[in-house]
């Protein structure tokens, strides 16, 4: 899934669970204060949290099995409020089975039936004027924007691809023609031929590449893949037939027309995604509720420790090269630049305080970093975040690196939890943090996640050239 689709299916899913919450909040509401009688039994709180959390869960198991991340972006307004009414019938049974089940008789049916129904007619409702606002404000969304290349005068198609990109809620910047730039296109924007496709992706705002395969000669398209690659952008291959072949080649249908896309990953997924940011979001906020005391008190001896803040936001590199302020306690007197620092920590650094030395010794200057999991720069478990000028330095070693960017930065990572964090002098030292980067973004599942939050805290490799 392209990111900037992810936040924006995201951002509809909350407002999805808040027209739920506050549907059933009003029922109750209603039930209790307005419409009850002598006969109406008083509801104890811990039941309204079984009841709220149990519509919840339900609601959360219909969005996996019967949603997408296209259901969000599409425009298809019959296709949706046809789910819509599904969906609910579907929300009605599993309400009514688990009722009936575990006996629970202290609601009535209609507060079981007017919930679900109130937040029918309400997503029914915010759908439409979502479409709206999607409609007027299309760039300010942040929806993705991509770069179509192949030959326009041995694909007939291409109308029929930019109308469907166009259906998707993608954003097409422009086509760049290997026929030397002499296509014309309605609507469509030439931007050159394939020669120019650096110039592009140094001017343009581009987070995705649609190569028409058949179109384009073997050397072409792997030319076009290895600049790609530099520059972390994804790739799909639109094929006549596929002319690449490997893991990292996989198929998916696209509105009834396949592609191919080059380094698909398991968070692709929609139900994937769903499941890692909802593991995320609990767990940073379970880990900032309990350790608030022990930040406190951290807080208090980093201050009383010289001059200078509590916290220290350099800037990082994040999902789809997006930079943003990554907090962690202050552990030097003199800290460098947040935004174009260069100089690493070096082994018994004299810039590091006396309560520095162990807080980075055991990562504690790292917990901070919950804040930033919170508001969507980075996730509990993902390729550690670089300084900004180390991404230079990396490229050259390793072509691919950007494509650690494909997913949100981690406080912790597979390399780091096999030994490879620390200093990056040598060529080797590059290539196995990022080779074990990459593995991870290529295989990940929920239980390698847990696996890792566990080896961070207990396993010995994770302390190595810990300073």
């Amino acid at each position: 899934m392209i990111p900037k689709k992810q936040q924006l299916v995201f951002s509809n899913i909350l407002i999805e669970f808040f027209l739920l919450n506050l549907s059933i909040l009003t029922v109750l509401f209603l039930r209790n204060f307005l419409f009850a009688t002598d006969n109406t039994p008083v509801v104890l709180f811990s039941e309204v949290v079984l009841f709220a959390g149990t519509f919840n869960l339900v609601w959360g198991f219909i969005i996996l099995i019967n949603r997408d991340q296209d259901f969000y972006i599409s425009k298809e307004r019959k296709k949706k409020i046809k789910s819509f009414i599904l969906n609910a019938f579907m929300f009605v049974g599993i309400i009514s089975t688990i009722a009936i089940v575990f006996k629970i008789e202290y609601f009535n049916r209609s507060t079981f039936l007017l919930p679900i129904l109130l937040f029918s007619f309400l997503n029914i409702i915010s759908f439409g004027i979502l479409s709206d606002i999607y409609r007027r404000k299309n760039a300010s969304l942040g929806l993705a924007k991509v770069l179509l290349i192949g030959s326009s005068s041995k694909w007939k198609s291409i109308q029929y691809i930019t109308q469907s990109l166009a259906e998707k809620g993608l954003d097409l910047v422009g086509f760049l023609d290997a026929d030397g730039g002499k296509a014309k296109l309605e609507n469509v924007n030439i931007l050159g031929d394939i020669d120019d496709l650096e110039n592009v992706l140094n001017q343009e705002d581009v987070d995705e590449l649609f190569l028409m395969g058949g179109t384009l000669t073997d050397k072409m398209t792997k030319t076009i893949i290895k600049k790609a690659d530099f520059k972390g952008k994804r790739i799909n291959i639109i094929p006549q037939t596929p002319m690449l072949s490997g893991s990292a080649l996989k198929p998916y249908s696209f509105d009834g027309l396949p592609f191919f896309q080059y380094r698909q990953t398991p968070l692709d997924e929609f139900s994937n995604y769903f499941l890692k940011r909802v593991f995320d979001v609990f767990f940073s906020l379970t880990v900032l509720i309990l350790l608030m005391p022990f930040f406190i008190i951290l807080g208090i001896i980093i201050l009383s420790d010289g001059k200078g803040s509590l916290f220290y936001t350099p800037h990082r590199k994040g999902e789809a090269g997006n930079v943003f302020k990554c907090y962690k306690f202050r552990t030097m007197r003199i800290c460098d630049d947040p935004v174009n620092g260069t100089k690493s920590t070096v082994k018994d650094d004299p810039r590091i305080t006396w309560i520095g030395k162990y807080l980075r010794k055991f990562d504690l200057d790292e917990l901070p970093q919950f804040f930033n999991v919170l508001k969507g720069d980075m996730s509990v478990v993902g390729p550690r975040p670089h300084r900004v000028n180390l991404d230079k330095d990396f490229r050259k070693i390793v072509n691919d690196y950007m494509v650690r960017h494909y997913v949100k930065p981690g406080i912790t990572g597979w390399a780091q939890v096999n030994g490879w964090r620390g200093p990056t002098v040598t060529n080797e030292q590059k290539k196995k943090r990022v080779w074990h980067d990459l593995w991870y973004i290529e295989n990940w599942n929920f239980i390698l996640d847990v696996k890792i939050i566990f080896l961070t805290v207990f396993s010995r490799k994770t302390r190595v050239n810990a300073f």
